[in-house]
């Protein structure tokens, strides 16, 4: 695979979920940045913007996931189904460090606590939820099919 992304990303839809996801100063009282799994998500857009490339080095392990922040849960379940959309079903040819895996990643770590598989397939990973958290896919399945 190619590291830059020519089937196209959607930066801007994706930077505005986060945006919507960040608690900023007013909750944070100071921005963690990178520490922080939103602010983290966000340095790997602003990066791409830069420099578009689909894989984020390291992407996965600099992922914070001990970022025990409470955040918005419709905004993150809106996050990961936008970015479940931008996903190309690569299935086999999934790497870890794709951009898009490591943003939804950092929704996860948000939402659920931890990273889950992911095995290329956005319809697997939704079958996926159903079984281990069925509240929440409902939410996120009805939004990735809008």
């Amino acid at each position: 695979m190619s590291d830059e992304h020519k089937k196209g990303f959607n930066a801007g839809l994706v930077w505005g979920d986060l945006q919507n996801c960040c608690m900023s100063d007013s909750s944070c009282e100071e921005c963690q940045g990178t520490s922080c799994t939103i602010g983290y998500a966000k340095q790997c857009i602003q990066d791409f913007q830069k420099e578009p490339k689909k894989e984020v080095p390291d992407g996965i392990k600099k992922i914070p996931t001990m970022d025990f922040k409470v955040f918005d849960e419709l905004e993150l379940e809106t996050g990961i189904a936008h970015i479940l959309k931008e996903c190309k079903d690569c299935k086999e040819d999934h790497t870890e460090n794709c951009i898009i895996n490591v943003i939804r990643n950092c929704y996860e770590v948000s939402l659920f606590g931890d990273l889950h598989p992911y095995e290329g397939s956005a319809l697997q990973y939704l079958m996926y939820l159903k079984s281990n958290f069925p509240d929440k896919s409902d939410r996120i399945t009805e939004l990735y099919m809008s």
